[in-house]
């Protein structure tokens, strides 16, 4: 039994890793790296011998984990591609819109490797994967069969952690996971006996959590913020993700409109998110989700879409614009929206999600209100920031200590950290050789090949 780490970065970004029980091989994920151009985007496919995989499980469809997948199925014409139906239809978007990005990249920064595959290809491979439901019990291989198991990972909607279980060893891969409600995204539920190996996400390993924090309390903090805001003329920026957060944001909009707590005022999407708005809206009924019913574009009342082919609303005090990118990347909505919030303190800019500090987004963070900010480096002098600048945590992560009261709950074997910076990935190694003196605690190397099935 081995596990080879994929990624070709020790960081978040391009996850991907190879499972070989002997007869059968499992390739989990197949991320792009958002820090990386070109071919240092994709994790190392080049390792893995061409059309030897088996069977390619995708646990979400952020890009950190598809962004990929269209290169590895090239190389691997014969594995089958597994996922749920939220997923499928939410990454096929997403792909089609990396494949946008790249293009427009290919002149912006000389990268002639540029697009990694085409619209037509994407296409074409969406017909090949196939869809399982959570706890719907399926096999891959054929002298070694794996049974495998999709569990809901409460990250977002469609993620899940995989089990994967041959007559000799279980292993369960969590990808990225959440143990408490959010929105609209139900709480994870995963197994806890039998597990020989745990492959565990380490994203938030960094940094301990306010221990007084709940979700309900960031809520209102958040409302509190738009209504002082409107209530002194101002407009409301927040960046968003297209996947994940706007669809979260909404429905948290709308229960604060419905419990009085801000006022009912336009608010504007746009762009990607709009499509995987709609997307979420097919999925309205999932099991997996709260709210169960509510569409977001039918049933948000005076919400405003942003006409296909404009580059940003137009501006206007008293509203609400919940526009992407979640980073303020260069050339997106939230980018070149900014310009209209920053000059006022009577806006606010208000940030939702993650965001890397080498982006608008994290060196607004860094500076505050009455710092100053460069939004396209290439085009914008540096802008003072008039505006206030607020912060909350609607993290889809689950926080470090959730994460490890479960691996300890597991008692596995082997527990193979990955999905997170050094920083992150060092505090679980240490908390956990501590609680689980009798496990093998795994911080795999990128490239590096690793056998399970004893101690060196």
């Amino acid at each position: 039994m081995l596990f080879k780490n994929l990624a070709r970065f020790p960081d978040i970004g391009s996850n991907s890793y190879l499972l070989d029980f002997g007869e059968t091989r499992i390739v989990l994920d197949a991320g792009t790296h958002p820090k990386h151009t070109g071919r240092d985007t994709l994790p190392r496919f080049e390792e893995i011998e061409p059309d030897s995989v088996d069977a390619i499980f995708v646990s979400h469809p952020h890009l950190d984990h598809i962004g990929g997948l269209p290169v590895l199925m090239q190389q691997q014409i014969s594995a089958a591609v597994a996922m749920t139906a939220p997923t499928r239809e939410s990454g096929a978007a997403l792909l089609h819109n990396s494949v946008n990005v790249m293009q427009s990249q290919k002149e912006e920064l000389n990268e002639p490797a540029y697009p990694l595959y085409s619209h037509r290809r994407v296409n074409e491979y969406e017909r090949l994967w196939f869809t399982r439901g959570t706890s719907e019990v399926f096999s891959i291989g054929t002298r070694d069969r794996i049974e495998c198991e999709f569990y809901p990972a409460g990250h977002v909607q469609g993620a899940v952690g995989i089990r994967m279980e041959s007559d000799m060893h279980t292993v369960f891969y969590t990808g990225d996971v959440h143990f408490e409600d959010q929105t609209m995204t139900k709480a994870a539920e995963f197994p806890t006996k039998d597990i020989d190996t745990l492959i565990v996400e380490t994203t938030r390993g960094g940094y301990e959590r306010d221990p007084d924090y709940t979700r309900e309390q960031e809520k209102q903090r958040l409302g509190e913020s738009i209504r002082k805001t409107i209530e002194r003329g101002g407009a409301v920026l927040i960046p968003v993700f297209a996947f994940g957060k706007t669809q979260e944001l909404l429905l948290m909009l709308q229960e604060l409109r419905e419990a009085g707590k801000i006022p009912h005022v336009p608010v504007h999407i746009g762009g990607l998110s709009t499509r995987m708005s709609q997307i979420a809206d097919r999925f309205s009924e999932s099991e997996e989700r709260l709210h169960r019913g509510t569409r977001l574009l039918d049933d948000f009342e005076d919400l405003h879409i942003l006409p296909r082919g404009h580059l940003e609303p137009e501006f206007h005090p008293g509203r609400i614009y919940a526009l992407s990118s979640g980073m303020m990347s260069e050339h997106t909505v939230s980018n070149r929206f900014a310009r209209h919030i920053l000059r006022s303190d009577k806006h606010s800019l208000i940030f939702v999600g993650y965001a890397d500090s080498e982006t608008p987004a994290g060196k607004i963070l860094s500076v505050g209100q009455g710092g100053r900010v460069q939004l396209d480096a290439k085009r914008d002098h540096e802008s003072v920031i008039e505006c206030e600048v607020h912060r909350f945590d609607f993290s889809g992560h689950a926080p470090r200590d959730q994460i490890a009261d479960y691996v300890v709950t597991c008692r596995p074997e082997n527990v193979i950290l990955v999905h997170g910076d050094p920083t992150a990935r060092a505090w679980f190694k240490t908390e956990l050789c501590r609680r689980l003196p009798e496990s093998r605690v795994i911080l795999p190397k990128p490239g590096e090949e690793i056998s399970l099935d004893s101690r060196p």
